[in-house]
């Protein structure tokens, strides 16, 4: 409409007296760290158990693990590029674009649980090149089909959706991942900025927004405890506290 503007096609923008509110952040339903770990357990044996660990354990969103090729790894630094997310766009098909914002595009450290999995999931890789024969699609992709070809996002939901089921977790989705991960690092007691770095969240208000709540009861159970620690301490059977003396006799009352 500016643009209409500043081309004198229209004499003004309308737009310019619409008012939006704030939208409220979408609620999500983070896994515990026992729910987490149940659905790690279920993964087990998985071909993609190396695709939900990373998602547990980094937050990357599912596009971003999806959009993973090798060359963006560096297992021996334990290093991940993220430089793009695979889409499924209405024109192209499955097209791997640019990461959702520049702050997106970053580099995050890989914990070594996650090293030794992607190292056994190139492995397996390899085997089922070998099988494929010159059916194999040469993608480059980290996870790929077993054809070797991109994993379509809708596919991913469906095999997540399954695994929960195997797991005896309730229904979530799997962008909960993401929130379940920056929920245990918060408990953990991670600073807010490494979470937001970790996440490729533009600010840190961004991240200070989304997960307000768990801050706010992480607040709470802290001044508890110090409310714990400063409170009053519990007086005796006598009517006075452990560390008071008793009064000398010859102060008694005759």
């Amino acid at each position: 409409m500016e643009h209409a503007v500043r081309e004198e096609e229209i004499p003004r923008n309308v737009a310019r007296n619409v008012r939006t509110g704030t939208p409220r952040p979408r609620r999500f339903e983070p896994l515990t760290a026992d729910e987490a770990r149940q659905l790690l357990t279920a993964a087990q044996g998985h071909r993609l158990h190396a695709l939900f660990e990373l998602a547990l354990h980094t937050g990357l969103r599912k596009g971003e693990l999806l959009g993973l090729r090798w060359e963006d790894l560096d297992l021996d630094a334990g290093t991940a590029a993220i430089r793009r997310t695979l889409q499924r766009t209405t024109t192209g098909g499955l097209t791997a674009l640019p990461t959702k914002t520049r702050a997106s595009e970053r580099r995050i450290a890989l914990p070594a649980r996650c090293v030794h999995s992607l190292k056994y999931h190139h492995e397996l890789q390899q085997r089922e090149c070998e099988t494929a024969g010159a059916a194999w699609q040469h993608s480059g992709h980290v996870f790929t089909t077993a054809q070797g070809g991109p994993i379509d996002p809708t596919n991913l939901t469906r095999a997540f959706n399954t695994l929960l089921r195997k797991a005896g977790l309730r229904r979530i989705r799997f962008h909960d991942l993401r929130h379940s991960t920056a929920t245990l690092l918060l408990e953990q007691g991670v600073e807010l900025v490494v979470i937001k770095e970790l996440l490729g969240h533009s600010h840190i208000g961004v991240t200070a927004t989304v997960y307000a709540h768990v801050r706010l009861r992480l607040q709470r159970d802290a001044i508890d405890t110090l409310g714990t620690a400063l409170g009053s301490p519990e007086p005796t059977k006598t009517g006075r506290s452990d560390g008071d003396e008793p009064p000398p006799c010859n102060a008694l009352v005759r």
